[in-house]
């Protein structure tokens, strides 16, 4: 039985990023090969050359939503921060927040602008569980994502100078070819593309392929359970295509690699893979939680970032990777100084 705690390790703070690069293909890529147990020193900007022509790329187009609400409550006057997290058909918005004092339905919520400017009253509802609450704008109603444009802010991680969003965060917490809103998060292994580096593998002869999962509040919640087995997963929204299956395929047939683009990239794949007919188009929500032991049926390589102590991501790499191989390869990370987390580094496993 997996331990959570197998899953911990110490980061010193200061290699936590808190900013990203001016140029984010320069980022450290720690290459780790499974096969000679070993790993070198590269940048994100050389992979038209750590992999092969005819590999298959395939990134996560989803777009982060400006979910993350501020504002004050018209009881009280006292700050109040949340989270939109979806709506259903009847217009009502699924949210998570924090404030002082205790809330009942009914409460008013004052939301804010970027500019500070009053720009809708949110009406709260009822406790859903989990921390969730049912919430309405009060008024006539729009579309959601029309509403967040006018209302929301990026949602920033915690650890990211406290969740504090600077202008720059609009385009730098978002992928360059993400335009499926849908996300709480970004997709961060995605962070580090740039149209230049896309250009440069196409010219390597390496393909590129394109799913959907919509990154849910999940992500940020580490695992609080002592068994990994007893761990309740979230659910994602996700879709893989035809098209996007019979490009895989192709590379498959062809002996080249599926290489997966972040973590939420291989849920979908895995996914879709574990399918009574294998791999196949799909669509809807996931709960797959990849921990040991697990046969990992699409997935060939892996570009991610390095991810939070006892994360149900970091429980994935470690399964995908190597137990071993990748704790000592954190231990490398650390000892090296490279920078972790969203706005931080990243790993090749081959």
């Amino acid at each position: 039985m997996a331990k959570t705690d197998d899953y911990d390790y110490k980061l010193p703070p200061d290699l936590i990023a808190q900013y990203p690069l001016r140029q984010r293909s320069d980022a450290r890529l720690l290459v780790v090969d499974r096969s000679q147990n070993s790993w070198e020193h590269h940048h994100v900007r050389d992979l038209p050359t750590l992999l092969s022509s005819g590999d298959c790329l395939v990134v996560n187009r989803t777009r982060v939503i400006p979910a993350r609400l501020v504002g004050s409550r018209a009881d009280t006057g006292g700050r109040w921060e949340g989270l939109y997290l979806g709506s259903d058909a009847d217009g009502n918005w699924r949210i998570v927040f924090r404030t002082r004092g205790q809330v009942q339905s009914g409460c008013r919520i004052v939301l804010r602008d970027s500019d500070g400017r009053d720009r809708m009253v949110l009406v709260i509802l009822a406790k859903l569980g989990d921390g969730e609450w049912a919430a309405r704008p009060e008024g006539a109603q729009a579309d959601p994502m029309r509403q967040l444009q006018d209302v929301g802010h990026v949602p920033l991680p915690h650890y990211i100078r406290d969740g504090q969003m600077v202008d720059f965060d609009r385009e730098s917490y978002q992928t360059v070819y993400g335009d499926q809103l849908g996300s709480v998060a970004a997709p961060t292994a995605g962070l580090h593309f740039t149209k230049s580096l896309l250009q440069s593998c196409s010219k390597a002869g390496i393909d590129l392929a394109t799913l959907t999962l919509h990154v849910g509040i999940g992500t940020f919640r580490p695992v609080k359970v002592p068994n990994l087995e007893e761990h309740v997963m979230h659910a994602e929204r996700g879709e893989l295509n035809e098209r996007c299956v019979e490009r895989l395929q192709l590379a498959r047939s062809a002996g080249r690699r599926i290489v997966a683009v972040g973590t939420t990239t291989v849920r979908v794949l895995e996914t879709a893979a574990h399918q009574p007919g294998g791999l196949a188009p799909w669509s809807g929500e996931t709960r797959l939680f990849i921990r040991p032991p697990y046969e990992f049926r699409a997935v060939d390589a892996l570009l991610t970032n390095f991810h939070l102590p006892r994360s149900t991501l970091l429980v994935l790499v470690r399964t995908f990777g190597g137990n071993e191989l990748l704790r000592a390869a954190y231990d490398e990370a650390v000892g090296q100084k490279y920078r972790f987390y969203s706005y931080g580094d990243a790993m090749l496993i081959l």
